[in-house]
């Protein structure tokens, strides 16, 4: 089976003093039917690596091709299989939503209604309202429909929900699962790691313009040794200015632990075997608990593990 994306050894550099390689070396193949997902943080080399597999950045080096396909020499035929929505599009404000995608079903030979698009991505309210009246999540939901008023086999989204509201997200989320529901397939990056979660078959955890993780997202949780983070912090001052994890040497289904300025966290296999023994270990040597929480280990703790900080300070919560 052709793959839908593959690109190999793609390397883009920019000239300077001295030169700044946003991506280097990076491999990813994507079958039809998946929903792949880039993730990593800001600067990652993510929207680099998508604006070149769309065809708007040309690479340094490497090769890439879509559905078997090369920009140098089929950008026709690609682009009618492609649907693309930026990190930020800027549509005209003075256009009605209906006028919008309208006008982007006129770029391609075959395609949907476009008040079948409006209706699919919960517009059709605002059918007739301008683009300058609609509200974020509203013109990000626009932003989808003139990537799908194409009817595409592969749909591009960048940073889609960034900035949502948590309805918006799960509205857009929805719309992601409907398209992949017809065996299309889905490129996603994104910084939310419960988004890549809940979307996405595979990820590629991209860092410094480089792959430093692939698999399904169960895999990578897996590889970090425990399914189960515990995060406590002690109360007496003293233990505060303490700047490693000695104390937890040894404690029984604990994988891996590291400190974050006040906050130690566990990754543990076993919680009912893990917890006991923290909290005796915690009263043999005097110290005392200010606060203590478990959950499920998730992405966010892989990209921590991997390269010693976080994806981002917050994450919004559908």
């Amino acid at each position: 089976m052709t793959p839908v994306i593959r690109c190999t050894n793609l390397v883009k550099r920019y000239p300077g003093r001295p030169p700044v390689e946003a991506v280097r070396g990076l491999d990813l193949t994507v079958q039809p039917g998946e929903c792949f997902g880039l993730l990593g943080p800001n600067g990652a080399g993510k929207t680099t690596t998508i604006e070149i597999l769309e065809g708007l950045t040309e690479p340094t080096a490497g090769e890439v091709e879509l559905f078997g396909l090369r920009w140098n020499r089929d950008a026709a035929a690609i682009k009618e299989r492609l649907g693309i929505s930026l990190q930020e599009t800027r549509l005209s404000e003075k256009l009605t939503v209906r006028e919008t995608v309208t006008l982007f079903r006129s770029f391609y030979r075959r395609g949907p209604d476009p008040d079948m698009v409006i209706q699919r991505v919960s517009l059709e309210e605002k059918a007739a309202a301008r683009v300058g009246k609609l509200s974020g999540g509203q013109r990000q939901r626009l932003a989808v429909a003139c990537a799908l008023v194409g009817d595409p086999d592969l749909l591009m989204l960048d940073e889609p929900t960034t900035g949502l509201d948590p309805q918006s997200r799960r509205q857009l989320w929805e719309l992601i699962r409907d398209f992949r529901s017809g065996g299309r397939t889905v490129l996603l990056t994104t910084h939310y790691m419960d988004e890549a979660e809940r979307l996405c078959n595979r990820v590629a955890v991209v860092d410094h313009g480089k792959v430093i993780a692939l698999g399904s997202p169960r895999e990578l949780i897996a590889e970090l040794g425990g399914e189960h983070v515990v995060e406590f912090t002690l109360g007496n001052e003293d233990d505060r200015a303490t700047p490693d994890t000695a104390l937890l040497d040894g404690l029984p289904s604990v994988r891996s632990a590291r400190r974050e300025a006040e906050r130690y966290c566990l990754s543990v296999a076993e919680p009912h075997v893990a917890l006991p023994a923290l909290l005796a270990r915690l009263r043999e040597s005097g110290r005392e608990l200010a606060s203590l929480t478990t959950r499920h280990a998730g992405l966010e703790d892989v990209f921590v593990t991997l390269t010693g900080r976080h994806l981002r300070d917050e994450e919004p919560t559908p």
